[in-house]
This record gives C-alpha cells, sequence and structure tokens, in this order.
C-alpha cells in the first residue's frame, strides 16, 4: 500500500462517517457542519488525486457557498436551531436502501472495471479550462447564480414579518374607511 492509497482509504472513511451523521442527526446545524466536513475530506480525495481544480473548485463552491447558504437559510427562516423530533425517522428502511444501493454500486464498478489500470488523459491546461468555463458553460453559471440569489432573498422576506405589515397609521385609516362603508351601507339599507 502506497501513502496514496492510505490517504484515499482515510478521507473516504471520514467523508462517508461525516455523510452518515449529515444524515442521521436530529440538529440541524450540526447536520450542515458535518456537510462541511464531509465535502472537505472529498475535496481532499480530488487533491490526492492530482485534480487540484476539482479539489478548489468543491471548497468554494460546496463548502464556501452551498453550506453558508443552507445555514444562512437556516438562521433567517428562523427554523428551528436545535434538536428538532420533525427529523426523526425510522432508521431501519434507510439503512436498507442506502446499504443496498452502495453495494450495488460497489459490485458494478467493481466488474465493470475489474481492477484494471486505465491510462489517464492528457492534463489540461487553465487555458482550455478558461475557454470551458467562459465559453459553453458560462450561462449555466449565471443561471445559478441568479438561482442562489433569488433563494435567500426569498429567505429574507419570508423570515421578516414587518415586511408587508401594516403600520398604525394605515391600519387607523384602514379602520376609520371601513367604518365609514359601513355607515353609508347601513343608510342605504335603511331608505331601501
Amino acid at each position: 500500500m502506497t501513502v496514496a492509497d492510505v490517504l484515499l482509504l482515510a478521507l473516504g472513511s471520514v467523508a462517508v462517517g461525516a455523510g452518515f451523521l449529515v444524515v442521521t442527526s436530529a440538529h440541524l446545524v450540526r447536520s450542515g457542519l458535518y456537510l462541511v466536513v464531509s465535502l472537505g475530506a472529498i475535496a481532499g480525495l480530488y487533491l490526492v488525486l492530482g485534480a487540484e481544480l476539482v479539489a478548489w473548485v468543491q471548497i468554494l463552491v460546496y463548502v464556501g457557498a452551498v453550506v453558508v447558504l443552507l445555514l444562512f437559510a437556516v438562521m433567517l427562516t428562523r427554523a428551528p436551531i436545535g434538536p428538532s423530533p420533525d427529523l426523526d425517522r425510522p432508521a431501519v428502511p434507510a439503512v436498507l436502501v442506502g446499504g443496498g444501493a452502495g453495494l450495488g454500486l460497489a459490485a458494478l464498478f467493481a466488474d465493470a472495471f475489474r481492477w484494471v489500470l486505465y491510462p489517464a488523459p492528457e492534463p489540461g491546461t487553465a487555458e482550455r479550462v478558461g475557454e470551458q468555463i467562459f465559453g459553453a458553460w458560462v450561462l449555466p453559471f449565471e443561471v445559478l447564480s441568479i438561482l442562489l440569489l433569488s433563494a435567500l432573498v426569498g429567505a429574507i422576506v419570508l423570515s421578516r414579518p414587518d415586511i408587508g405589515a401594516r403600520t398604525p397609521a394605515v391600519a387607523e385609516e384602514h379602520d376609520t374607511v371601513a367604518e365609514q362603508h359601513r355607515a353609508v351601507a347601513e343608510e342605504h339599507e335603511q331608505e331601501v
């Protein structure tokens, strides 16, 4: 076993263990922090495999943006921060489905690759990556940024009860107008 193999096993174990804690934790904020650990371990796996760009994208996009957005959404929507009984689900069906899917995928990959070493493609350059990101993939990146921004604005609007609420002066004026309408309606009924 090489050092890379040991690192892959260790980081894979951390990623799977933290992913298990994300799913099984009844504490929403702790689940978000376990998600940070799991995604960080996956970024470490990318580093060991020699994909530095993918590792940094993993850290910047997933750890830096998605998890922060999740935690902001929890804080802004006033979701329960402590342990929540709503997050408790029966564990046996989840373990059966997850374990079955994991074993099935492991068997599929072991059968498909049969432990054969495949030649690595030629390494990419910054120029080619830039052409792809700012050429063919610029529209999906912009749409994703607008989607994340609208989700954050929506969370702020939902969490603020004072947005859309009537001020006391407006409420008093509304009540006065309603009383005037009621008086006119009563006069009209008496005339008829």
